[in-house]
C-alpha cells in the first residue's frame, strides 16, 4: 500500500529538517505498532555476495538518513537489504548552523550542509546493539570538525577500533563537502597515508577479534580521471573491500537558473546521477572487479538503479530518490532486478 503520494505534500509543507524528523518518527511509530508489515509487504530475495558478506538484495540505505542509529528496526521494515547509519565522529557535535538542508523539488535535488551533526560514536553504537538487527549493518566514520587535518587518521582509526565490532562493514567518509578540508584526504600523499593506516588497523583488529569486517572508502562525484585512477590505484595496492560512489556534488551546472543554487554544501538528487555514473564507470574499468563499488546518487527509479549496476556497481544506496520517490522506491528497484 503506497501512502507517500498522500503524505508527501504534508512533509514538503514542513521545513525540511523537521520533516526529516517527523518523518523518522513515524515510521518508528509505524515500525512499534506493526502497522509497517501491512503498508510494506515483504520483498522477494535477490540475494548477492558482495565484499564476503550475503545481502538480501542490492538495494541499501545510503548513510546521511539515520545519522545516530535511533531508526534502524524501523527503516529495516521498509524491505532495504542493507542499512547504512552515520556519518558518526568519535565526539557528539551539533554540525553546522540552520538553515543546512534545503530542497529543490523542480529538479528532485537536496542541497545539504549538514556538517556530520551526531550524538558521537558510542551514543551510535549502544543503538545499533539495542536495535537487535540482525541484517548487513554499515557504520559510516567521518573526523570531528575541530580535529586538524593532519590529525584526522587519529580520528578514522578510533571510530575503525570502536565501531569493528558492531559493524558488517566500515565506510570512512573522506568526501563530504560539509567539514572544512575533508576532500583534501581525497589527494596525493594524504589519501595515501590515511588508507594505509586503516589497513593496518582493520587487520590489527582482524588479529585481535578472529573475524575480517570489511572497509569501503566513500569518494566525491567531482573527481577528475586522473584523481578516479588514483584512488582505484590505492585501493587495489591495499586491498581495500568496497568504493561508494558517490557522495553529494558541489558543482551547480545542472541547477544554475535555480534561486538557492548559491547555497553552500552538497547537491544530491537526480543532478547528480550522471557525475555518479561516470565515476562508478571509471573504478570499474580500473578496478576490474577485485574492488566491490556500491553505487550512490541519483537513483530516483528502477532504471536508475539499473544503469549503475550495468556501470559496474554490485550495489546500490538510495537517500534522496527515497525523500522524493517514498518507500515504494526500494519495492520497485527490488522487484525489477
Amino acid at each position: 500500500m503506497n501512502i507517500y503520494p498522500l503524505l508527501r505534500p504534508l512533509l514538503f509543507s514542513l521545513d525540511p529538517e523537521l520533516a526529516h524528523e517527523v518523518t523518522l518518527k513515524l515510521l518508528k511509530l509505524s515500525d512499534s505498532s506493526g502497522l509497517s508489515a501491512l503498508l510494506y509487504p515483504t520483498l522477494p530475495e535477490k540475494p548477492v555476495e558482495v565484499m564476503g558478506l550475503h545481502f538480501k538484495n542490492p538495494v541499501g540505505l545510503a548513510a546521511g538518513l539515520d545519522k545516530n542509529g535511533d531508526y534502524i528496526n524501523a527503516l529495516d521494515a521498509l524491505g532495504f537489504g542493507f542499512i547504512e547509519i552515520g556519518t558518526v565522529t568519535p565526539r557528539p557535535q551539533p554540525g553546522n548552523p540552520k538553515p543546512r538542508l534545503f530542497r529543490l523539488p523542480e529538479h528532485e535535488a537536496i542541497i545539504n550542509r549538514m556538517g556530520f551533526n551526531n550524538t558521537g560514536i558510542d551514543h551510535l553504537l549502544a543503538q545499533a546493539q539495542h536495535s537487535g538487527y540482525s541484517g548487513i549493518l554499515g557504520i559510516n566514520i567521518g573526523k570531528n570538525f575541530d580535529t586538524p587535518i593532519e590529525e584526522a587518521t587519529e580520528d578514522y582509526l578510533m571510530g575503525l577500533r570502536k565501531a569493528y565490532t558492531s559493524a558488517s562493514y566500515i565506510t570512512i567518509n573522506i568526501s563530504s563537502p560539509n567539514t572544512k578540508n575533508l576532500r583534501q584526504l581525497q589527494q596525493g600523499d594524504e589519501i595515501r597515508r590515511l588508507v594505509a593506516n586503516l589497513k593496518n588497523e582493520q587487520l590489527s583488529l582482524e588479529q585481535e577479534y578472529g573475524f575480517y569486517v570489511p572497509l569501503a572508502i566513500k569518494i566525491a562525484p567531482d573527481l577528475t580521471d586522473e584523481e578516479i585512477s588514483h584512488i582505484a590505484s590505492l585501493l587495489l595496492d591495499f586491498e581495500i573491500d568496497g568504493v561508494i560512489a558517490t557522495n553529494t556534488t558541489i558543482s551547480r551546472e545542472a541547477i544554475a537558473e535555480h534561486p538557492l543554487a548559491q547555497e553552500a554544501g552538497g547537491l544530491s538528487g537526480a543532478p547528480v546521477k550522471t557525475a555518479s555514473t561516470r565515476v562508478v564507470k571509471g573504478l570499474a574499468a580500473e578496478l576490474q572487479d577485485k574492488v566491490a563499488i556500491i553505487a550512490a546518487g541519483g537513483i530516483l527509479s528502477a532504471e536508475d538503479a539499473q544503469e549503475k549496476l550495468n556501470a559496474g556497481a554490485s550495489l546500490v544506496q538510495v537517500y534522496s530518490g527515497l525523500i522524493y520517490k517514498g518507500p515504494q522506491l526500494i519495492a520497485d528497484i527490488v522487484r525489477s532486478l
